[in-house]
């Protein structure tokens, strides 16, 4: 096939050349992967049999190089693959069909996966995938196994067999439902060997796996099965009616972008706070057309009720979302709150009798019984997460799973997997230990903190502090250029994240920049609105934002000055923690509020009147909010002496001037870095430690304070100012 309008054709034959065997293996993995009409992230995997020098005897052997246990098909190196003797893993077969003579079949399954390490090659230490029989035991050099929605419509179908057969003919043959593994993996083998013409498999409400001996034919035929069944399906729902006719029609409509956030910004900390109870989630949300038409429709109510089909799409969405049938139309946001909370319990009750119906004696304990996935008419959906890549990708899930659903409701009906085989995989002991594997959460994980202050000094440096630790940091400062380039920081070093859901702000990742002014209320709440939208709400803020104005040749402050330094150190901090208050309250989860002083309350000092004033009042505010907003929010202070090293608050003609006053001799045509350094050792040399206080000294103490470290502290002000004993406490 040479013209595709459903998948792309990226095969570049020049860069295929280049590379040795193992390197074109991911080379198409990658290029199979970049395509989520393909496959979806995290799943599907590749192989190919490459002849290999045994290390040990230094014979020439065939090796199956398959894709590992864990990654994505799209990012995929040569350390994603694990390598195995293809002869050792097709020795397996006598000892699987022992054990099933038996009658042990079952824990057979599971045996099969730890007896891989016996055949790896080379002391590959990548985990074997529970794919790798269906790898191994088709004879064919190169194989394929993707999940594209096009097939996956077919292969969720009532009459799935029979589509096969006229779709594709002889060369795809249909095998029903089976977990992967050894028993699907020779029941595969099983198919071929009675007929060899056969070219592909279509797996029931799975997936399909192809092959071939040439690794470009491969590829080429994987993307012509794709396009054929898509051509199929589209066929048939243009002539059912199209876009139009999608889910039995409209049932509700739309409600307009301003609307849509308005509710939204309102509704999410709640619903967070209601999802969160045993453990924080992070939100996404999505509100494009093709999830629209869909919660809009008269058919998503019975759809999403019976459940994903493919197995890859309900580890993450869990068996089935909740749906909420609220009318945007005639119903209002208190309507909408009251049954997201009656659906959250009746979810709730409804997941824990499907575990209790299903579970066996060996199962896990049940997980967390909060729907990952919430459909709501008019607004969208909202995918729920560990962190924002988690439900970024839950989303990016449920979307497959709703053109999934689409495609075979245009071709036929869809099915979803019977309740049992989907707990035998949600619950799987192999994907249990895998869970177990996974490295232990970081002290900040499921946390979302506002920087406010982030574009530069100490405010930026507590964004990249507290990020390393696993929070999601949103960086405020009031001029956006600044606080986008921390966030971009961030990003750069961390990533935005696995997978693309919506759009604007719910498509962030581990960081975001916003803009606030925090001497004007509305725009608190604004960026506040943008954080819960975001990320669902937030737990902590850092308000690091502050102004410094000296006095002038008199000794004097101008009276504007004045008005200004109050409004920004203290008024400022005031407005934001009694607008974020009300976040709090609605999520009802418990936070923390970390506000700025400094060692300058204590310690009159000539020429810094109104900075110095402001901040004593800042220091009795933490006080006060700690009374107002407890028992919910812990409120506590940093108070730094003077940062001179990377701090807004002291431009090249401020440290010019400061070195002037303390006659600390410079050029005018020192550098800036000299000059910082110079002021910076001698503010150092009025400390018992002697060691400059940079920002960094700093974003350990905020680090500290929106931990749980001092889970009990509150009220208090962490002083870092290298051992300034004239704050020492009076």
């Amino acid at each position: 096939m040479s013209n595709y309008q459903y998948v792309n054709h990226l095969w570049d034959d020049a860069k295929a050349a280049s590379l040795d065997p193992v390197g074109r293996l991911a080379y198409r993995s990658n290029i199979l992967g970049s395509d989520q009409r393909i496959t979806n992230t995290g799943g599907g995997n590749t192989s190919s049999k490459v002849m290999e020098k045994d290390p040990l005897t230094g014979k020439s052997i065939e090796v199956l190089w398959v894709k590992g246990s864990g990654g994505d098909l799209r990012t995929s190196t040569r350390e994603n693959f694990s390598s195995l003797y293809q002869e050792k893993l097709m020795d397996l077969q006598a000892l699987y069909l022992a054990r099933e003579d038996k009658g042990l079949k079952a824990p057979a399954e599971d045996d099969m996966v730890g007896m891989y390490t016996h055949a790896t090659f080379n002391l590959n230490p990548r985990a074997s995938s529970i794919d790798t029989p269906l790898h191994s035991f088709i004879p064919a050099k190169f194989v394929d196994h993707m999940h594209p929605n096009a097939i996956i419509s077919l292969a969720a179908s009532e009459n799935c067999e029979q589509l096969t057969q006229e779709i594709f003919g002889g060369e795809m043959a249909y095998v029903p439902w089976m977990r992967p593994g050894f028993e699907l993996g020779l029941a595969m083998q099983e198919i071929v060997r009675k007929n060899p013409k056969v070219k592909s498999i279509m797996m029931g409400q799975h997936g399909f796996i192809s092959w071939d001996d040439d690794e470009k034919s491969c590829y080429t035929y994987t993307l012509d099965c794709i396009e054929k069944a898509a051509a199929a399906i589209e066929g048939k729902y243009a002539a059912k009616g199209g876009d139009a006719t999608a889910f039995g029609g409209a049932k509700y409509a739309t409600l307009d972008a301003d609307q849509r956030r308005a509710i939204l910004a309102e509704i999410l900390p709640w619903f967070r706070g209601q999802v969160s109870k045993k453990r924080r989630f992070i939100g996404t949300v999505q509100d494009d057309e093709k999830i629209l038409r869909f919660v809009n429709s008269n058919d998503a109510a019975r759809l999403a009720e019976l459940g994903t089909s493919c197995p890859d799409h309900f580890l993450r969405t869990k068996i089935k979302p909740l749906y909420v049938d609220w009318n945007p139309q005639t119903e209002d946001v208190g309507a909408l709150q009251a049954k997201l909370a009656t659906g959250l319990e009746a979810y709730r009750e409804d997941y824990a009798e499907y575990y209790e119906t299903c579970k066996h004696d060996n199962s896990p304990a049940m997980r967390d019984a909060n729907p990952t996935v919430v459909l709501i008419p008019g607004i969208g959906m909202i995918a729920w997460g560990k962190d924002k890549s988690e439900s970024r990708v839950t989303a990016e899930f449920y979307n497959c799973a709703v053109e999934v659903m689409r495609g075979a409701e245009a071709i036929d009906r869809y099915i979803s997997l019977p309740q049992q085989e989907a707990f035998d995989i949600e619950y799987w002991l192999l994907e249990e230990a895998k869970l177990q594997r996974m490295p232990a959460e970081k002290e900040l994980a499921r946390q979302v903190i506002i920087v406010i202050g982030a574009g530069s000094g100490i405010g930026k440096e507590t964004a990249h502090r507290l990020v390393k630790d696993g929070a999601h940091v949103v960086c405020v400062d009031l001029n956006a250029d600044a606080a986008a380039a921390t966030a971009k920081e961030i990003t750069d070093t961390y990533g935005l994240g696995i997978g693309v859901a919506g759009t604007g702000l719910s498509n962030c990742g581990l960081a975001i920049g916003l803009a606030a002014n925090i001497t004007d209320r509305p725009s608190i709440r604004h960026m506040l609105d943008d954080v819960a939208i975001a990320y669902g709400g937030f737990d902590s803020i850092c308000v690091t934002a502050g102004i410094f104005v000296a006095s002038d040749t008199t000794g004097h402050i101008p009276d504007d000055k004045w008005a200004l330094t109050f409004n920004i150190n203290v008024i400022g901090s005031y407005l934001v923690a009694d607008e974020a208050f009300k976040t709090w309250k609605a999520q009802g989860l418990r936070g923390q509020l970390v506000l700025t002083t400094s060692a300058n309350a204590a310690v009159a000092k000539k020429g810094s009147l109104a900075y110095d004033t402001s901040k004593a009042a800042a220091n009795h505010l933490v006080r006060e909010l700690a009374m107002e907003l407890s028992p919910l929010v812990r409120v506590n202070g940093v108070a730094p002496a003077t940062v001179v090293q990377g701090s807004a608050m002291f431009p090249r003609d401020r440290v010019i001037g400061s070195l002037a006053k303390y006659s600390i001799p410079y050029t005018e045509d020192e550098a800036t870095e000299s000059l910082v350094t110079k002021l910076a050792q001698f503010y150092a040399d009025r400390t018992l430690t002697k060691a400059p206080i940079t920002p960094a000294d700093q974003a350990e103490a905020y680090f500290i304070l929106v931990s749980q470290r001092l889970s009990k502290t509150t009220g208090q002000i962490v002083t870092v100012d290298g051992g300034l004993h004239e704050a020492f406490l009076r």
